[in-house]
C-alpha cells in the first residue's frame, strides 16, 4: 500500500511547486497592480452629484484630469480652487474635471461643494473601488488621461495652478 502512495504524493508535490511557482513569479513581474503612464485608465461607473451614474467611458475622446479627493484632507482642499480655475480655462477645449471623492456620505460631498464653490463634476466612491482600481494611496492623487483612454501623467500631492495648467497643456497639445 505505500508504494501505491508515493506516485500520488509525487504528483501533488509537484503540482504545489508549479502552482507556487506561478504565484510567487506573478506577483514579482506583474507588479503592484496600480495603472501606470502609458497604460489604459481603469473603467468605473459611480454615482454623481447630479444623481447619475458616471463612466470613464463617457469621457471618450476628452481629455480627463481624474482627482480623488477627501474633504478631511487639507491638501485636497487647498487646490480645490486650482482645479476650478483649470475646468473653467479648458473645458471649451475638450478637457474635463472629475473629482471623485472618497469614502464620504452624499450630505458631506454636497455641502463641501457648496462651500468651496466648484462646479465641475463630482462623482462618489464611498465604497472605495475606484480607488483600490487605481491604486491610490496618498490624497490628493490626479490622474491625466488622454482622449484616447491612457494615462498620460501621474500627480501625487496637492497641485498648484502653474503645475496643473503645465499639465493640461500638454495633454492637450502632446
Amino acid at each position: 500500500m505505500g508504494k501505491a502512495r508515493k506516485p500520488v504524493q509525487i504528483v501533488i508535490l509537484f503540482l504545489v511547486v508549479i502552482l507556487g511557482g506561478y504565484a510567487i513569479g506573478s506577483s514579482v513581474f506583474k507588479g503592484d497592480g496600480k495603472p501606470k503612464v502609458g497604460s489604459k485608465a481603469p473603467s468605473f461607473e459611480l454615482l454623481g452629484l447630479d444623481g447619475r451614474n458616471h463612466t470613464l467611458d463617457e469621457y471618450e475622446g476628452k481629455s480627463v484630469v481624474l482627482n480623488f479627493w477627501g474633504s478631511w484632507c487639507t491638501p485636497c482642499v487647498k487646490e480645490m480652487p486650482a482645479l476650478q480655475a483649470q475646468w473653467e480655462k479648458w473645458r471649451d477645449k475638450g478637457v474635463v474635471v472629475v473629482g471623485v471623492n472618497v469614502g464620504e456620505d452624499q450630505m458631506t460631498v454636497e455641502n463641501f461643494v457648496k462651500l468651496v464653490n466648484i462646479n465641475f463634476p463630482i462623482i462618489m466612491d464611498p465604497g472605495r473601488n475606484a480607488v483600490r482600481s487605481y491604486g491610490i494611496s496618498p490624497m490628493p492623487t490626479t490622474f491625466f488621461i488622454n482622449p484616447k483612454g491612457k494615462i498620460d501623467s501621474i500627480h501625487i500631492g496637492q497641485l498648484d495652478l502653474t503645475t496643473l495648467d503645465d499639465v493640461i497643456g500638454k495633454l492637450v497639445n502632446p
